[in-house]
């Protein structure tokens, strides 16, 4: 019987386990649909997408005490103080961090009456027994210190106090001693009818580390069965001493938690609330008067002359995000002034070329300004429009060309090429979307190997504005 139980849970098991694994999701970029939050930025949840762990297994030992029978381990006159051993093991499964499931085996034996069975009965009146059991039970686990945490708490989150509700199967044999000798009353066998039972309780844990969790548990078990004790037939006269039809018993337990996973936290220690108070302090912390633009914006471009990088840009041409007025086609002709934009020509018939018949033959190879925010691959809606006009020019030549990914000192150098290939294909995709011939085009990521200003090595020796310069997409002629 019990082997069968321990072989059940451990099938049960096996699968779950095989499931608790996580990594961090990247965001495809595409816009939200109809159903979504309204954020740019949502990807679905999915396994890839979790941030903390949500699996764990949980092993302890306890001492059930027989309290509501006719036979009890508590001395209230139907016994005397008796005490059983019992052991537990599960595998935990976190759905939100207030809530949980747990599939759950149990295996001890209590004893009950008016003396050890192990001992000689003392007289020929005194009755003793003990009950083997083994119990698989499916428990809810919900978190309470999450879910009744208030706002207003910052203390660290050591503590947390767990209520458990659930059912199951019980198996067990009953075993009486008297005077007379020991017999087995009662067998139950598993996943029968008359098996099933229920139990409740609460436990108390405390957060070791990342890994490990101590807890204490007291849960009490209503086995529904008024021969669990030992008291045999439902009409002995062991079983005419109390009226109850159930016998029940508490089970004190104290138990290790072992998460598995990847990530720092597990679901079940995270408070939500936490993210927000560290943001909120940032905050606090920060000096309410601060005063942008302190040098002002002299050309009246948009951009502060702090990391104005041309300060007499000319009143209406379009800048990018140092203040330098777009020269899409690099002509030497700001746009504001080109008469072909994205055609290169010379000064004096205003950025044109002097022959217009035939296909327009390649005089620059590289078109630069396509600038990332920092960590990022995202392509900025301020870059749109020099891609557009990208799109144009390659679209009007009859070369091929090659969209090179580039990052600032940041970072690793794999991490830094991974990057660059990202913005590099990001770039590359936008243009073939847009009507770029894939077979023009490919993309090539440099990583922090091709600096646009190299003596921000490290970062930390330039002004930002250099370090967003270097952190580019641009086009080269093959």
């Amino acid at each position: 019987m019990k082997l069968s139980l321990a072989i059940v849970a451990l099938a049960l098991a096996i699968p779950t386990a095989s499931y608790a694994q996580d990594s961090t999701a990247v965001s495809n970029g595409a816009y939200p649909n109809t159903f979504s939050s309204g954020s740019a930025n949502v990807s679905p949840f999915t396994n890839q997408s979790k941030r903390f762990n949500d699996w764990s297994i949980s092993a302890g030992v306890g001492v059930p005490l027989m309290q509501s029978a006719d036979l009890t381990s508590i001395k209230n006159g139907n016994g005397k103080n008796l005490f059983g051993y019992s052991a537990y093991i599960s595998i935990d499964k976190a759905i939100t961090h207030a809530f949980g499931i747990n599939l759950q085996y149990d295996r001890g034996e209590t004893r009950q009456g008016w003396f050890n069975t192990k001992d000689a009965a003392p007289d020929g009146s005194a009755v003793g027994a003990r009950t083997q059991y083994d119990a698989i039970s499916l428990l809810g686990d919900v978190n309470f210190s999450n879910l009744l945490r208030r706002v207003d708490n910052h203390s660290p989150y050591r503590w947390a106090l767990h209520g458990y509700a659930g059912v199951g199967t019980l198996a067990y044999r009953a075993y009486q001693k008297t005077s007379s000798g020991q017999m087995l009353m009662t067998e139950v066998k598993p996943f029968k009818l008359g098996s099933m039972f229920m139990q409740a309780g609460a436990g108390l844990k405390f957060k070791v580390n990342r890994r490990i969790d101590i807890e204490g548990r007291l849960m009490y078990v209503v086995t529904g069965d008024d021969e669990f004790d030992g008291g045999g037939d439902a009409y002995s006269a062991v079983n005419k001493r109390s009226e109850q039809v159930s016998d029940n018993f508490f089970n004190a337990t104290l138990g290790l938690s072992l998460k598995l996973g990847k990530h720092e936290s597990h679901l079940m220690w995270h408070d939500p609330l936490q993210e927000i108070y560290y943001k909120l302090d940032v905050l606090a912390n920060k000096n309410q008067d601060i005063e942008v633009c302190k040098k002002g914006d002299a050309d009246n471009d948009g951009v502060c002359d702090d990391w104005d990088r041309q300060l007499d840009t000319p009143a209406g041409a379009r800048v990018d995000g140092a203040g330098v007025a777009l020269d899409t086609d690099l002509d030497g002709v700001i746009d504001l002034y080109d008469k072909c934009v994205t055609v290169p020509g010379p000064v004096e018939n205003n950025g044109c070329p002097v022959a217009t018949t035939g296909p327009v033959v390649e005089t620059e190879t590289k078109l630069e300004g396509i600038e990332f925010d920092l960590n990022s691959d995202r392509i900025l809606p301020s870059n749109t429009p020099i891609l557009n006009n990208a799109v144009n020019y390659i679209n009007s030549s009859n070369g091929s060309y090659s969209v090179i990914g580039a990052t600032d000192t940041r970072g690793t150098d794999a991490y830094n090429q991974k990057l660059s290939e990202r913005r590099a294909n990001n770039v590359k995709n936008y243009l073939i979307k847009n009507g770029v011939q894939s077979g023009k085009i490919n993309a090539i990521g440099k990583g922090e190997k091709d600096l646009k200003y190299p003596e921000c090595e490290p970062a930390t020796k330039c002004p930002e504005w250099k370090n967003r310069a270097n952190r580019r997409v641009y086009f080269e002629a093959k």
